[in-house]
């Protein structure tokens, strides 16, 4: 079992090595590896296997140690394996942004390119509609501004004769309650304003 074990092991080293060689490689050389490191992965695997049938052919004593050991070499395994499909992923990846990139430069763009016509179109068209939602906007808020400021002079010129009428009546004499009804007169006045005003803020 140890000389497996072993041997496993430096097959796994082995394995981290050519992993940097695949990362670095280039042209034909990046099959070669790649092929050689799923091989030594492949007989990795098998190795472990057969450490599991040897580990409980040890002695009661070793078997503990001997059972962690072939646990670790499969953990090692799993991380190499994870290792190298993310090399791939990231090989993969260039190597379709490669594609991409030469594809765009070597394409020709014709002067009446339709393709681009419509793009430019569609581009020109959506921001004239967001120009004119933008300028109808700020008509509505100009004349709701407006709306509110002749709202809040007629409240001005109200409550300015509310006081003149106040001065005129004691001026009189009036009796109190004339003064009450006055008064409750400006306080339906003032509801019948507020209601205006919230109507008229709702519908604009």
């Amino acid at each position: 079992m140890e000389q497996l074990y072993h041997q496993t092991n430096r097959l796994i080293q082995e394995v981290q090595h050519n992993l940097g060689t695949y990362e670095r490689a280039t042209g034909n050389q990046i099959q070669a590896v790649e092929n050689e490191i799923q091989a030594q992965i492949d007989l990795i695997v098998s190795n472990s296997e057969r450490l599991d049938i040897l580990v409980n052919k040890e002695p009661p004593a070793r078997r503990s140690s001997a059972k962690m050991k072939a646990d670790q070499l499969k953990y090692d395994c799993k991380h190499l394996q994870a290792a190298l499909r993310q090399l791939q992923h990231r090989r993969y990846q260039k190597e379709r942004e490669d594609m991409e990139r030469d594809a765009l430069l070597t394409r020709r763009f014709e002067r009446n390119d339709g393709d681009t016509t419509i793009a430019i179109d569609a581009a020109l068209q959506h921001n004239s509609k967001l120009n004119d939602a933008n300028r109808d906007m700020d008509n509505l808020l100009g004349h709701g501004s407006s709306i509110l400021t002749n709202l809040k002079d007629q409240r001005l010129t109200l409550k300015n004769a509310h006081k003149k009428i106040l001065d005129i009546a004691n001026t009189l004499g009036l009796s109190n309650t004339v003064m009450r009804f006055i008064e409750r007169r400006t306080t339906q006045d003032k509801y019948i304003l507020y209601t205006g005003m919230i109507v008229t803020c709702w519908t604009v």
